[in-house]
């Protein structure tokens, strides 16, 4: 079975994990995780950057720190993971689901001061598949409301938009390091704050050091840390940052590799498009990508579950995404009904996820490439 995703081994991994153990910095706060933010705040031009154990803890710190609270709420896709919400959710504030652009899936700016009341409080543009939403248009939306942003990068580490890396244009920005992203250590995260408010950085130390004002401890500001808020452990264990700073020194090979998958399904899916029996997805000029995924869009659900399963068949694991927010059980639950965002809706029945990952062989590319031809030849 050729798999929808696989880790690439830099061959670093396991030197560096070792070289923590015999360190003894195992917990939070070593070298490695030094390292990571260090590489993160210096790569990608970002504030302040805190390593956390998954972009859903850095979602729900940054909630967190902006100091959401119930009967806030907080417009966002639904179009994306549970995590998203459930950061709102959280702080017993109501998450908004605005509809995305058909084009690239992520938040439609046209259509979200509508959904700007008095009790809206932030924006989260998700960067689906790795590809930027329009944050200019957003940002300046934000500014006239007086609203934070934050950024949902879990998707796009390393992507740009209009020059500017996805996490650093918000007030803050989530990235995710799991296990099926393109630089991963199984399980992490981080947060950056692109702000220089002294108020909401040393909220963020506090929250993440349990609520405790343990980092002034650790600079020698103070002689004894004590509780001074509210918070967590969001801090990653140093083994598995070792782990990642191995991937991030390859970030720029991985993504390449990356790139070559991209192109080639770019390059024999687009006569499907033009003969209008699929739609490819698209990375605008203003955006650079990091080939995080690469899907089509169907005509309808049928013809969607009909390639789906007859690559299965063949061998190949593709793969549908998201059942849209909203809809689901949950969304329900918060007074959304199915037909409420009709374009979400329909990524949510049209939309298949291709293998891609960074050493995907010429023989397995050119293997899916030749079955999915086959099968779209036959629709």
């Amino acid at each position: 079975m050729i798999p929808y995703h696989r880790m690439y081994n830099t061959g670093k991994e396991i030197e560096y994990v070792n070289d923590s153990i015999k360190r003894g910095q195992i917990s939070g706060g070593g070298q490695y995780t030094g390292l990571v933010e260090t590489f993160i705040r210096s790569r990608f031009k970002t504030g302040k950057v805190f390593a956390t154990t998954s972009a859903t803890h850095a979602l729900e710190m940054a909630m967190l720190i902006i100091g959401l609270k119930p009967g806030d709420e907080v417009i966002m896709p639904s179009f994306t993971f549970s995590s998203t919400a459930n950061a709102v959710l959280l702080r017993g504030a109501r998450p908004v689901f605005a509809e995305i652009d058909e084009n690239t899936l992520n938040l439609d700016p046209s259509g979200l001061e509508k959904h700007i009341s008095n009790n809206t409080r932030a924006i989260i543009p998700v960067h689906y598949a790795g590809v930027g939403c329009e944050m200019d248009r957003i940002m300046g939306l934000a500014e006239e409301a007086g609203l934070y942003v934050v950024e949902d990068a879990a998707q796009g580490v390393n992507s740009k938009y209009k020059g500017k890396y996805l996490g650093s244009i918000g007030h803050m920005g989530c990235y995710s390091f799991h296990g099926t992203k393109n630089y991963t250590c199984g399980e992490g995260g981080a947060l950056t704050i692109n702000t220089d408010n002294p108020e909401l950085l040393e909220r963020a130390d506090c929250i993440r050091q349990k609520g405790t004002d343990r980092s002034r401890f650790l600079r020698g500001d103070i002689d004894k840390y004590s509780w001074v808020d509210i918070g967590s452990s969001y801090g990653p264990s140093d083994i598995l940052m070792a782990v990642l700073y191995a991937q991030l020194e390859c970030m720029d090979a991985i993504t390449d590799k990356r790139r070559l998958v991209h192109e080639y399904y770019m390059s024999i899916l687009q006569k499907y498009s033009d003969r209008q029996i699929l739609k490819v997805m698209e990375i605008p000029a203003a955006c650079k990508s990091n080939y995080h995924i690469f899907y089509v869009l169907f005509n309808d659900e049928n013809a969607r579950n009909l390639v789906k399963d007859r690559l299965f068949e063949k061998g190949i694991a593709a793969f549908t995404h998201y059942v849209p927010l909203h809809s689901s059980l949950m969304g329900q639950s918060l007074g959304y009904r199915e037909g409420d965002l009709k374009k979400t809706e329909m990524a949510g029945r049209c939309l298949l996820r291709l293998p891609l990952y960074a050493d995907m062989g010429e023989r397995d590319m050119n293997y899916v490439g030749e079955q999915l031809m086959d099968v779209l030849e036959g629709l």
